[in-house]
């Protein structure tokens, strides 16, 4: 079993930044890809980038440039650099993994609120 952990999550002013952490504990060895979905009220969730574990990234169209996924594998621990954050960023958003063989989405986090406004 993996769990995973967010934080960094809070308010920003649009324009501003912020940078999620995940930490990854448990049976670390099945992870694979990591990412995070992000998800609105009354929203479906939706992915906003995913990385392999030998990293290599893909991003929605909506945040291309702005943000940036990473991971130190040493540490069990996947990030998202936000940049220029709009109003429509906001959202929870949550960490997610893949297990050996498996799919994204088979492990995921308890989320952390992001909310952009002036």
């Amino acid at each position: 079993q993996v769990q995973l952990v967010e934080s960094g999550g809070g308010l920003v002013q649009p324009g501003g930044s912020l940078r999620l952490s995940c930490a990854a504990s448990g049976s670390i060895f099945s992870i694979n890809d990591m990412g995070w979905y992000r998800q609105a009220p009354g929203k479906e969730r939706e992915l906003v980038a995913r990385i392999t574990r030998g990293g290599s990234t893909n991003y929605a169209d909506s945040v291309t440039g702005r943000f940036t996924i990473s991971r130190d594998n040493a540490k069990n621990t996947v990030y998202l650099q936000m940049n220029s954050l709009k109003p429509e960023d906001t959202a929870v958003y949550y960490c997610t993994a893949q297990r050996l063989l498996g799919r994204l989405g088979d492990y995921w986090g308890q989320g952390t609120q992001v909310t952009v406004s002036s």
